[in-house]
């Protein structure tokens, strides 16, 4: 056998587009996936994409077709394909016909902006990879006026828990009035919540947060809750940004 040929079965399913790689591990451990006409229960089982054939519930599985999305996400979705709370998902924004698409990272419920979803998993996985660094910009409207300390102690950083310190690589002041500030913020890292529980230890409320950028990806005037495929020079332009940062092997 050659090894560099075979991936896991629950990892084919995943790079085949039809479902992401925790769903595609329950469907075989199910017994509902079958290679070469044999049901197999072992997600790890090894299949050659070129060679073998795999069927899910009986019918032929055949490769979607790697599709890539930007979204604007409005406030108030969860990002998540379904909600043991009955929340309303970002996958309410998609049409149905679609092929099986994950968001590349997450927008917590109360923010909006620019989410990407691929069924590319590799793809998605290099996007979010810390060694990529691929800039996050952010438009974020604070309840309070900014000061020059504040974005100061932005860039400094500040240490929230044992073994967790939180910082952002640039911030700057978009306008202001006499009570709140909007603050364009990039970050380079990505930890869950990051700017609200920075500004949060800073003891500064966040009235709204809309992710504007990924790397060289604009959100532009794409109409909240729309969608749209990535253009060739936007993909081109994020592999182009990946590859002057790129991640480690994993």
């Amino acid at each position: 056998m050659d090894k560099r040929r075979h991936i896991g079965l629950a990892r084919a399913l995943s790079k085949l587009g039809y479902c992401s790689r925790s769903s595609a591990f329950e469907l075989v451990r199910a017994g509902r996936v079958a290679l070469n006409g044999r049901m197999r229960r072992d997600p790890e089982f090894p299949v050659n994409l070129l060679a073998d054939a795999i069927q899910v519930d009986g019918q032929p599985l055949r490769g979607a077709g790697s599709l890539y999305l930007m979204l604007n996400k409005p406030r108030g979705l969860v990002t998540t394909a379904s909600d043991e709370k009955n929340r309303s998902t970002i996958y309410d924004c998609l049409d149905a016909g679609l092929p099986w698409l994950g968001p590349v990272g997450r927008l917590d419920k109360a923010s909006e902006g620019l989410l990407l979803l691929t069924n590319d998993s590799e793809w998605g996985a290099r996007i979010l990879a810390p060694d990529t660094h691929l800039d996050k910009t952010y438009h974020v409207k604070i309840g309070a006026v900014a000061e020059s300390e504040l974005l100061a102690a932005m860039l400094k950083g500040v240490k929230t828990a044992p073994g967790e310190f939180l910082r952002v690589k640039q911030a700057r002041v978009l306008r202001q009035g006499s009570r709140n500030s909007w603050l364009e913020v990039v970050l380079d890292e990505g930890r869950n919540r990051h700017i609200r529980r920075l500004l949060e230890h800073l003891g500064i409320e966040v009235l709204r947060l809309v992710r504007v950028a990924i790397g060289p990806l604009i959100l532009g005037d794409l109409a909240k809750g729309k969608y749209r495929p990535l253009t060739a020079a936007e993909k081109l332009a994020l592999e182009r940004a990946m590859m002057r940062h790129p991640a480690a092997p994993r």
